[in-house]
């Protein structure tokens, strides 16, 4: 099951950072810097969702560890803790997206 929520959000799991400069000045950005920051967008994300995955995937394995008895008590909480959080984050982020597609959506053109 995990592994296709896995493969559904980022197709490369490896992901360099961009060694192009972004806009920080209060500067308006030229139509090239735009595609900058939506492509360090879009990778950042892509770096949130993995590290979410790989998350749920330690906290799912640290449970069946539990079941059989080779993980403590304690490990078991504090891995499906992590899971909570990092779940409540991802439907949090995806909240803010769809709040502003919907925002965008009611724009006059």
């Amino acid at each position: 099951m995990i592994p296709a929520i896995g493969s559904s959000f980022a197709t490369n799991s490896t992901i360099a950072p961009s060694n192009t400069p972004s806009v920080s000045s209060g500067v308006a950005p030229s139509s090239g810097a735009s595609s900058v920051d939506f492509n360090e967008f879009t990778e950042v994300l892509s770096r949130v969702m993995v590290d979410a995955v790989d998350t749920m995937k330690s906290a799912e394995a640290t449970s069946i560890q539990g079941v059989n008895g080779k993980a403590s008590t304690q490990a078991v909480v504090e891995a499906v803790m992590s899971a909570e959080r990092t779940l409540q984050t991802a439907v949090a982020v995806r909240d803010k997206a769809v709040a502003a597609y919907m925002e965008l959506s009611r724009m006059a053109i």
